[in-house]
């Protein structure tokens, strides 16, 4: 971490230490509904004010909100955009700073695109659409705005049915599939379409379809200087369904609809920048070369696609969201650091240097990476700021300046909760001697004469990483007496290419010695009580869980959390199935079953000891329910302690409804319960 991060954590956790006090509560289940956070926060062109998502929580909907709010950079006045009581986001500066473009659900409609003019408070809907909008992009000039939507296309049929009688009731037609990606997790079977962009006046009227063709145009467009033609990434390979890892940047011209192709390689290229001359492009990209993980690098191009060449940054880690500094000698970018996400900046001959740290605390429930910032022209930087102690907040920051938060969205609430102390550990691999880095979560009472059980949360992935980020779950878990341990073991995210694709061909593999080896670590803390050992994780933490108790018996208990117990029916079944083969394992699952078998934790159900509660949500299209039966019914089976879990109605993100992230730690803290002293 840098210095500054350092400092920041001192800061807080001096103050959570002297500010402990007997009559304080600690963070509490009910108190999920009351957190509030900061997302896309976008600041003028001049960098006199910023508009932001505030995010929330509905008590009575059980759902998040988001909310646009206008603030001064100085801070002396704060207000709410509108004052309609429904969801607002994606807010967009115009060109000049006088109007705001956001998106907003309508009366009678889904999302449309709206205008806000700040001087005179006026706002206006300017689409009618049969689809939702995103991905607002105005035109230089101002005149114009550009986005994506949906243009439905009917679904294939293979018969024609028969008249049915007025007024019978016959059952539903049948849905009929042919395309490759048919359905999300998040959103179940996907309508039949494609994305196209759109460009309309920026003072209402028709919005005119620009692109054409069976391809999805899903990113942001970026307009071009002269506002002729916008920039834009997908992927328009013919086999571009089978060709899913690789994507090129485009350039549509807005009179005729005619694309030029500027990039042409194996592998993503996306998220383009234009220079504020119009002369070049930045972009990120990678040659792919198929592994489990591979870090993607800027590059730089002429308008035109010529002179393409990477920008040699020598940081090892994963570069997104780039934005050019206003005088063209540099640009800005976000990055993941051992498990700290920052906001670099670069000159174009690779000298960077680091702005900021903290960035994120989006993620709400469990401490992932994520959030997002801002440029102004004269060089000010808003972003999302987070600690292990609260969720995002708006924050100001110039290049070679300290960070000033200017928003103080929960201090209403945890000022007033003692949380638990959040400290990071490293520790060696007992395989190769590699450091590995994790953190750890204190009870808010904690007493270093006491020994602790302790938890382990294993992340999701596993291509992700946990970080000194604030978390309602793990604090919640904390506050129940337990020392929350959360590692970032190889094949995690922000340690360089090498350590993440360790995993590569091998997992689960040698991460599970990684993650044994923290928990001998923390036990050497001298607070941990050695024969009190719990266990638990999602998705990929939840595969990590079900290795761990197969692979031994040290812990009194687990929880095993939308697992993959079966990589063979896991890859067949799940929203992206046609993604692992190669990639994860060699080969797709029929042509190499024994590798596939052998890194499936269902292989290992035969040793495991330990008393398991199974988790999914009846939703989850990510890891099926199915995976999450496979496990529990083989422990049926087989007489051991266990219990099935189901959320109605949840996706593989489980916890995305207040109530669902209080019910899942409920119920894992519930089952720990009964194994404890």
């Amino acid at each position: 971490m840098t210095k500054v991060t350092l400092s920041l954590l001192f800061v807080f956790t001096i103050s959570h230490l002297t500010q402990a006090q007997p009559t304080k509560p600690a963070f509490s289940r009910m108190d999920v509904f009351e957190l509030e956070w900061v997302t896309s926060p976008q600041i003028s062109p001049d960098g006199s004010t910023v508009v932001y998502e505030r995010r929330g929580m509905d008590i009575m909907k059980d759902r998040k909100t988001s909310s646009l709010w206008l603030m001064s950079s100085n801070g002396q006045s704060h207000y709410k955009l509108t004052s309609r009581e429904v969801n607002e986001s994606s807010p967009s500066w115009s060109p000049d700073g006088s109007r705001v473009a956001f998106v907003s659900s309508a009366e009678g409609h889904g999302s449309e695109v709206y205008v806000y003019w700040v001087k005179t408070n006026k706002l206006a809907r300017l689409t009618q659409t049969e689809r939702s909008p995103s991905n607002l992009s105005w035109s230089p000039d101002g005149k114009y705005i550009a986005f994506s939507m949906l243009v439905p296309e009917k679904a294939p049929a293979l018969v024609s049915p028969p008249p049915k009688p007025k007024g019978a009731e016959w059952a539903e037609h049948p849905r009929v599939t042919t395309r490759l990606k048919h359905e999300s997790d998040g959103s179940g079977y996907i309508e039949p379409g494609y994305s196209q962009y759109f460009v309309l006046p920026a003072d209402g009227g028709t919005a005119r379809q620009i692109t054409q063709g069976e391809f999805q145009h899903r990113s942001k467009p970026v307009w071009t200087k002269d506002g002729q033609s916008l920039i834009f990434s997908s992927n328009r390979n013919n086999n571009w369904e089978y060709d899913f890892r690789n994507s090129e940047i485009y350039r549509v011209s807005i009179a005729n609809g005619q694309v030029e192709t500027l990039t042409d390689r194996n592998g993503p290229d996306e998220e383009p920048a234009i220079s504020s001359d119009g002369s070049q492009i930045l972009y990120v990209g990678l040659d792919d070369q198929m592994q489990t993980y591979q870090i993607s690098n800027a590059y730089i191009m002429d308008a035109d696609g010529s002179n393409k060449k990477q920008i040699p940054l020598e940081l090892d880690r994963s570069v997104s969201n780039p934005v050019w500094a206003a005088d063209g000698k540099g640009f800005y970018f976000q990055y993941d650091d051992k498990g700290n996400t920052k906001i670099g900046y670069a000159t174009l001959n690779g000298k960077s240097e680091v702005v900021t740290g903290n960035l994120g605390g989006t993620s709400i429930g469990r401490p992932y990476g994520g959030g997002s910032y801002s440029v102004a022209n004269n060089g000010t930087i808003v972003f999302t700021h987070t600690t292990p102690y609260h969720p995002s907040e708006l924050a100001m920051v110039t290049k070679g300046k300290e960070a000033q938060q200017m928003t103080q969205l929960n201090e209403d609430l945890l000022d007033y909760r003692q949380l638990g102390e959040v400290e990071e550990i490293w520790y060696k691999s007992s395989v190769d001697d590699r450091d590995v880095q994790g953190w750890m979560i204190k009870p808010p009472t904690f007493n270093p004469n006491k020994k602790y059980p302790l938890l382990v949360e294993n992340h999701g992935g596993p291509i992700s990483n946990y970080g000194d980020r604030f978390s309602p779950e793990l604090q919640l878990m904390a506050a129940d007496g337990y020392v929350v341990f959360y590692p970032n073991p190889r094949g995690s995210t922000s340690y360089g290419e090498e350590f993440g694709n360790l995993l590569y061909h091998n997992y689960p593999g040698d991460d599970y010695h990684d993650v044994m080896d923290g928990v001998d670590a923390m036990i050497d803390q001298g607070f941990i009580a050695e024969d009190s050992l719990f266990v638990t994780g999602g998705s990929a933490g939840g595969i990590m869980t079900a290795w761990m108790i197969g692979k031994n018996n040290r812990f009194r208990a687990a929880a095993v959390v939308k697992p993959v117990m079966n990589w063979i029916s896991k890859t067949l079944t799940a929203d992206n199935y046609y993604g692992y083969a190669n990639s994860r394992f060699p080969g797709q699952p029929w042509e190499n079953i024994e590798t596939y078998m052998k890194f499936s934790p269902v292989s290992l159900v035969g040793n495991i000891e330990t008393p398991t509660l199974v988790m999914v949500g009846t939703a989850d299209l990510r890891t099926p329910l199915s995976e999450a039966k496979q496990l529990y019914h083989a422990l049926k089976i087989r007489q051991k302690e266990t219990a099935l879990v189901e959320i109605p109605g949840a996706y593989h993100l489980i916890a995305n409804r207040p109530s669902q992230l209080i019910t899942k730690v409920d119920h894992i803290l519930a089952w720990f319960e009964k194994y404890r002293d």
